[in-house]
C-alpha cells in the first residue's frame, strides 16, 4: 500500500473534521493573527483591554485565544504550536471558531545571513520536507505562497519602513537532523531560511480556501561553518511589537 507521498487521498469529508469538536462561535473575528513565541504572545495579552473570548484544548494544554481591538477592528491572535502537525491542527481549528483571514510567523535559521541579515523574510515558496502537507495537497516538491497574500505583505512592509527579502523556505519535521550536506543542498535549491511549519501551513489554508499570509525573523544562523544561535533564545521578545502590529496590519488588508 502506497503512502501519502504517493497517494493522496482527495475526499473532502474526513472521519473525524475540525467541526466535530470545534463548533463556531457567533461574532468571532474574522482576521486572526498566530505566531509560536510564547513571549510575544503574553506580552500583548496584558495590553489593556485584550480578552480571552475562547480556548484551544489538547493534551500539552490550554491555549487561550485573545482578542484585541486594533486601529477599530477585532482581530484575535493566540499561539501556535511549535511542528507541522501540532500547528495545522491549532489553525484547523482557528478556521472552525470562524476566522476567515490567517497571519503567521515566526522565527527562522538562516541559510544565507547575506541575502537575510537585518530583514524580514516572505516565503513565496517552501519546500516541503514534513509530512503533514501531504494529506491537504497532491505530492510535489515545492508549494507556492498566494501571490496576493505575497503583495500585501510587501506593500504593508514599505509603508512601514521594514526591510524585507522574498524567497524560498525550507520546511522540516526534523531539526536535529539538518545535516550540512542537506542543508548545502537546500541552499543551492535557492533557500534562504529554515522553519518547521511554513509548507504544512501553506497546504492546510488552499485546501480550506482561506487567505493566509507568513513572514519569517531570523532567529539562529546556519549559513557558516558552525551553527550560531543569535537571537534564537529570545523567541522573538526584542522585536515584539514591530513584528505584532505588522501582523496585525497586515491581517487587516488581507
Amino acid at each position: 500500500m502506497a503512502t501519502i507521498f504517493q497517494h493522496y487521498d482527495d475526499t473532502r469529508q474526513a472521519y473525524i473534521n475540525p467541526q466535530d469538536s470545534t463548533k463556531p462561535i457567533p461574532g468571532f473575528p474574522k482576521r486572526c493573527v498566530t505566531t509560536f513565541s510564547e513571549n510575544i504572545i503574553q506580552k500583548f495579552a496584558s495590553v489593556k483591554g485584550v480578552q480571552v473570548i475562547t480556548n484551544l484544548y489538547s493534551a500539552n494544554g490550554i491555549l487561550p485565544v485573545y482578542e484585541i481591538n486594533y486601529a477599530g477592528h477585532r482581530i484575535a491572535f493566540f499561539l501556535s504550536r511549535v511542528g507541522a502537525p501540532a500547528c495545522i491542527a491549532g489553525l484547523e481549528e482557528i478556521i472552525a471558531l470562524g476566522a476567515e483571514k490567517l497571519v503567521m510567523f515566526g522565527c527562522a535559521g538562516m541559510l544565507d545571513d547575506t541575502a537575510t541579515q537585518g530583514k524580514l523574510m516572505i516565503p513565496v515558496s517552501a519546500v516541503r520536507d514534513e509530512g503533514t502537507s501531504y494529506h491537504y495537497l497532491p505530492s510535489s516538491e515545492t508549494i507556492n505562497a498566494d501571490p496576493h497574500s505575497v503583495e500585501v505583505l510587501k506593500e504593508c512592509f514599505c509603508r512601514k519602513n521594514v526591510p524585507y527579502v522574498t524567497g524560498k523556505t525550507w520546511t522540516t519535521d526534523a531539526i536535529y537532523r539538518e545535516t550540512p550536506k542537506r542543508i548545502e543542498e537546500r541552499r543551492k535549491q535557492g533557500c534562504l531560511t529554515v522553519e518547521m511549519e511554513c509548507s504544512a501551513a501553506l497546504a492546510v489554508t488552499q485546501f480550506r480556501q482561506v487567505p493566509f499570509a507568513q513572514f519569517l525573523y531570523g532567529a539562529d544562523s546556519l549559513s557558516g561553518e558552525h551553527w550560531e544561535p543569535n537571537d534564537l533564545i529570545e523567541y522573538g521578545l526584542k522585536g515584539a511589537e514591530i513584528y505584532m502590529t505588522l501582523a496585525f496590519d497586515c491581517a487587516l488588508c488581507l
